[in-house]
């Protein structure tokens, strides 16, 4: 892998069985992505979208080929140490926030850095920080019940970045939401990994988000186009 580049995918495929038959998702994806760069999937709902996002951040696995992120060569890494590789390396969006209810939105973005080890001062100052960056500083205090959809969405882009990964992955992350919400969570996702010097990956449906992308692919047939 070239320094320049963060992600090299090389022949990569995944297969899922479909009763006596199997069902090719990806098909032998070639792929370069650079350090900072703000890129966007599109493609049709079940087109495989989720799934690549997935094997780049760990969570799934190729069926065959090479995925390199970083230093890491995710193919040749272990559970352990691919728990590793996602707790440092990545921070996740997903289309549902996942915050813990009975944390406020200063605690759920706190802590992952206590897992991860930090002190309990730098993962305040972390997390407050964040939580000011996407505009909810306000809201700190506030349990998720107490936040509206976009608000709660706010805190999870926060929480993808306290632990200060290199790398952004966000699958549909507006899904949820009414379009007003989600022009301010895409605006604030896109600005902060500017700001933050993050590169962003994100799966999305939403014309409105995918345009944000400085590189833009489709997926389409198990190819990446674009």
């Amino acid at each position: 892998m070239s320094d320049a580049s963060l992600i090299e995918l090389r022949e990569l495929t995944k297969v899922f069985p479909s009763g006596n038959e199997t069902l090719s998702i990806l098909s032998g994806i070639d792929l370069d992505l650079p350090r900072g760069a703000k890129v966007v999937i599109t493609g049709e709902s079940g087109s495989g979208k989720s799934t690549l996002l997935n094997i780049i951040g760990g969570l799934d696995s190729a069926t065959s080929g090479s995925v390199s992120v970083g230093p890491y060569r995710l193919d040749g890494l272990d559970e352990r140490a691919l728990t590793v590789f996602r707790g440092r390396f990545v921070g996740f969006v997903f289309q549902f926030h996942y915050l813990l209810k009975d944390f406020t939105a200063l605690e759920n973005v706190m802590l992952p850095a206590y897992v991860a080890g930090f002190t309990k001062k730098e993962a305040l100052d972390r997390a407050e920080a964040l939580l000011s960056d996407v505009h909810m500083e306000a809201r700190a205090s506030h349990y998720p019940s107490q936040l509206s959809g976009g608000e709660r969405q706010r805190v999870a882009v926060a929480r993808a970045l306290v632990n200060d990964p290199e790398l952004v992955l966000a699958d549909e992350p507006t899904g949820n939401l009414d379009p007003a919400n989600s022009a301010v969570a895409a605006e604030l996702l896109f600005a902060v990994a500017e700001k933050r010097g993050k590169t962003l990956v994100v799966v999305t449906h939403d014309e409105r988000v995918a345009c944000r992308g400085d590189i833009r692919f489709r997926l389409e047939a198990g190819h990446l186009v674009g």
